[in-house]
């Protein structure tokens, strides 16, 4: 499986990591947040992304998820895309990261491709009258995974 790092502005990857624990019942293994603070000194949140990123990584990679491309979150993240087996995504949103959870079991090239159409595919304008989906169909593959003695979601 492939270890997921989120690099945001402070709080936006705890968030993140914290909302998939909301619907797995459990934070899945391997994922990991490096919250980006304002008056960070920025070699130093690269020497510990490359940390991360060493401990977070599996056999098929590591997937390095980050949220404005151009700030200094991405800035950080994109040292990373330069090591192998590692790919880094800008404009995370929850969707992006539930696909990523899901499908890190595949080869890193197809979970980029998952996690960017869960990104694209969870954007939608909601207005006055907008029906309510249906029952989403339950792709196999996401099926949270509960974790013994947690509450059901």
């Amino acid at each position: 499986m492939a270890g997921i790092l989120i690099v945001a502005h402070a709080p936006l990857a705890t968030a993140l990591r914290e909302c998939i624990a909301h619907i797995y019942g459990g934070l899945p293994a391997r994922i990991g947040v490096i919250d980006v603070m304002p008056d960070c000194d920025p070699p130093e949140v690269i020497a510990f992304a490359y940390a991360e990123i060493e401990r977070l990584r599996e056999d098929n990679g590591a997937l390095v998820l980050t949220d404005v491309f151009g700030a200094t979150p991405a800035n950080i993240a994109a040292r990373l895309a330069t090591l192998p087996d590692v790919r880094v995504l800008a404009g995370v949103n929850l969707p992006m990261l539930v696909r990523a959870v899901c499908y890190r079991a595949t080869p890193l090239d197809t979970l980029v491709d998952k996690a960017i159409a869960g990104a694209t595919k969870g954007i939608h304008t909601i207005v006055p009258g907008t029906p309510i989906p249906a029952a989403a169909k339950v792709d196999p593959v996401c099926l949270p995974v509960q974790v013994p003695g947690a509450d059901p979601v």
